[in-house]
């Protein structure tokens, strides 16, 4: 059986041995939308438990007699939302609000990732965007560029991107999708971690809240990490949001605008019956992937992947990872901890410290829950084998090396599943009856 999985820009090719019992796991076919602009302009007019964008934007114009702002925010260049075809129309809609181009900025959420090249805004926004209004990157680590807001109620401090607090209308663009810590993307999490600073994200990504059973894909219930960005999203002043929910092809499959919170539970209620994939027992071994270009443009945001895969598999499987990781490792910061760290056990013991705190340390937390539980074999195009092997991973000159492997451990009966889209599909054991 030949399987293709997502992997940089082009996919790659996979020969499953026929004697092998595999599953492979695909979100639901939901449907594109016939017209997507026809419909991403009627929830503009017609929202969800919330005004129309253009009755917000004209509200606020009438309290500033006519000098109204707006702040836009979008996602990097690792989440493929279609900006260049939505944002063109939240700008007509400000636009005959009365609220013009010049006095509109688009604030790309980069959180703690590095700011956006010109060229990537260009692929995040399409040409048009950039020229009509100003676009800047979110920068956290700079507190002249961010607002104090106070703290929350479990006491995490709030700093937020200034100009996006200080502005009369305050939108969000994203895409909702399962998330390894928030439960679901898209919404609140545009304005933390997106537009938050480091003293904020220092609290919502500590060793504390990342330990929760609830921080994980698929669960807003009881979810400190989603209780605390929708918090922090309200007292930034998040009007209005505008959510798509997307299909394995990347076209738009449901759009939710509206209110932050109502919207985008909407949202996530459609991306739960979409992205869900059962299985009737836990298998031996999963082959995953990043999603391909562009969430898997670094080693460090495949640690979605490996997180997403655990529900099914058993404990002392094998995880077999394909990410192209042309970017390579991934933030100087992370690069520096994940290469200058020993071991996994060093490492949780430093979490233990108080005092310790290295920005994207969560993410090499997130991933140890993998370590612990499975084998990792790593293939890439983007990492030498070399410096994979210092990730904690077995790296793997091909994905048909990993299944070789795999069978050498579990025998050649064992079972497998294959998620070709990684973590935009959640893999969930649900016994036969």
């Amino acid at each position: 059986m030949i399987v293709e999985l997502k992997y940089g820009r082009r996919g790659l090719r996979v020969e499953i041995p026929a004697q092998v019992s595999c599953r492979v796991l695909r979100a639901n076919a939901a449907a594109a939308l016939a017209d997507e602009e026809a419909v991403v302009n009627a929830s503009l007019h017609h929202p969800i438990d919330s005004r129309p964008l253009a009755e917000i934007a004209r509200s606020r114009i009438s309290h500033r007699n006519g000098a109204a702002t707006a702040s836009i925010t979008v996602s990097d260049i690792t989440r493929p939302v279609p900006n260049s075809l939505i944002v063109p129309q939240v700008l007509n809609v400000l636009n005959t609000a009365g609220i013009a181009d010049e006095h509109i900025a688009v604030i790309v959420g980069t959180g703690l990732h590095r700011a956006s090249t010109e060229q990537e805004i260009a692929e995040i926004l399409g040409a048009d965007v950039p020229r009509r209004c100003r676009v800047t990157s979110h920068v956290a680590r700079n507190r002249s560029t961010l607002a104090y807001l106070g703290k929350t109620s479990r006491g995490t401090p709030i700093w937020v991107n200034r100009e996006f607090v200080e502005a009369d209308v305050r939108i969000a663009v994203s895409l909702i999708e399962p998330h390894f810590m928030a439960g679901f993307s898209g919404g609140r999490k545009a304005v933390c971690p997106g537009l938050a600073g480091v003293d904020t994200m220092r609290v919502l990504h500590g060793p504390e809240i990342l330990s929760h059973p609830n921080v994980r894909e698929g669960c807003l219930a009881g979810n400190p990490f989603h209780e605390e960005a929708t918090e922090i999203a309200r007292r930034a002043g998040l009007d209005f949001t505008v959510s798509v929910t997307l299909n394995e092809q990347r076209r738009i499959t449901g759009v939710y605008s509206g209110d932050p919170e109502s919207a985008h539970a909407a949202g996530c209620a459609a991306a739960a019956r979409n992205t869900t994939a059962q299985i009737p027992e836990p298998v031996d071994a999963v082959i995953t992937t990043s999603a391909g270009y562009p969430l898997d443009l670094t080693f460090y945001q495949s640690v979605k992947a490996m997180t997403a895969a655990l529900p099914i598999l058993k404990k002392g499987g094998t995880l077999i990872v394909a990410s192209s990781c042309d970017e390579g490792i991934g933030s100087p910061d992370f690069t520096e901890l994940m290469l200058g760290t020993p071991s996994v056990k060093e490492f949780r013991d430093r979490l233990k410290d108080p005092g310790f705190f290295v920005p994207d340390q969560w993410q090499f937390q997130m991933m140890c829950r993998a370590l612990e539980t499975a084998q990792v074999l790593y293939f890439s195009t983007g990492i030498p084998a070399d410096i994979l092997a210092k990730l904690f991973v077995t790296p793997i000159a091909s994905v048909e090396e990993g299944i070789a492997r795999a069978l050498e451990r579990h025998g050649s009966g064992a079972s497998m599943a294959i998620i070709p889209e990684g973590p935009y599909v959640m893999p969930a054991v649900f016994p036969s009856r």
